[in-house]
């Protein structure tokens, strides 16, 4: 049982820290918004954010993707299914894991991938201004490993080479809204008929309910539980958000918390493909994997952001 309270703990510690760092980039776009509105419609975000961004979309959405990829549990079933005894429950979950594992590591494989070959950047690592050289061999990079995967995936399971296609589609089609957020924000904050509050705030919740695909699918390298998902993912969210209220300009000094979020994406994105090909990756790997990763980060971070103040 002490066993038992220990792993859940560890593995909400690990869904939490993910959550708050990967969440960053959307923070800080919330920030900038927050800071065309008014005080009362800060408050609204800070109050009505936070329960949609906990109970509705990191509530909702892994319910939905257990549900989708195994419907014969049913749409309540697949909330309550984690912790059934029932044989055919768990044999169900276990037969359609590798879809869901293939699907979401392929997506947060192509994430890392965008982030080291396109994307501005810090560099952390000196790998990382080489890969940024070579931006225009990111599509032949994602094409031939998603060709490879659907390969030998047909000779296990076709559905996992049709979850791995799945993945690669929401990669590309959350990247699209993802650009277009950066530019509908540049817009908002420097157009000369302002928006109401009302639909700012419905819009940082668009842009949320976007953003934190990122998070669910990253949450299920760490556990196939629901519950644990939502009150990691729910902690993380919640951070998030009174971090976009007081700290945000704190946080981005320190400036390789976003490098930390995307090697644990990497390494999350390899546990969940070696999962889906029956390779077994014990429980404490993800959690402990991830803490590491941000630790490490978050030292050079905090050291480089002590040094510049002395």
């Amino acid at each position: 049982m002490a066993f038992d309270l220990a792993a859940a703990a560890l593995t909400i510690l690990g869904l939490s820290l993910f959550e708050i760092v990967s969440g960053i980039d959307n923070a800080v776009i919330n920030a900038e918004v927050l800071r065309t509105m008014s005080k009362r419609g800060r408050k609204w975000f800070l109050l009505w954010g936070i329960l949609f961004a906990v109970f509705v979309v990191r509530g909702l959405l892994p319910w939905l993707v257990i549900w989708v990829t195994v419907p014969a549990l049913g749409f309540f079933g697949a909330l309550t299914a984690t912790f059934s005894s029932d044989h055919l429950v768990v044999e169900a979950i276990e037969s359609s894991a590798p879809i869901l594992f293939m699907g979401g590591g392929v997506f947060l494989l192509f994430l890392f991938f965008h982030w080291l070959f396109m994307e501005p950047k810090i560099y952390g690592l000196h790998a990382e201004k080489f890969f940024h050289r070579q931006a225009v061999w990111f599509y032949a990079v994602v094409s031939i490993i998603l060709t490879l995967l659907v390969w030998f995936s047909m000779k296990r399971n076709p559905l996992m080479a049709f979850g791995a296609v799945v993945g690669s589609t929401a990669f590309f089609i959350t990247h699209g809204f993802k650009q277009n957020a950066e530019k509908a924000e540049h817009e908002m904050i420097h157009q000369k008929h302002a928006m109401s509050d009302i639909s700012k705030i419905l819009y940082l919740e668009v842009i949320d309910s976007t953003f934190s695909i990122d998070g669910v699918l990253g949450a299920f390298a760490f556990t196939l539980s629901i519950p644990l998902i939502l009150i990691g993912n729910g902690i993380g969210a919640i951070v998030v958000r009174q971090i976009t209220i007081g700290n945000i300009e704190r946080v981005k000094k320190y400036k390789y918390l976003k490098n930390g979020a995307m090697y644990s994406i990497f390494c999350l994105s390899i546990v969940m493909l070696a999962d889906a090909f029956g390779v077994h990756i014990p429980a404490f790997v993800s959690p402990v994997i991830t803490i590491a990763v941000l630790g490490y980060f978050f030292y050079r971070s905090k050291k480089e952001f002590v040094a510049s103040t002395i």
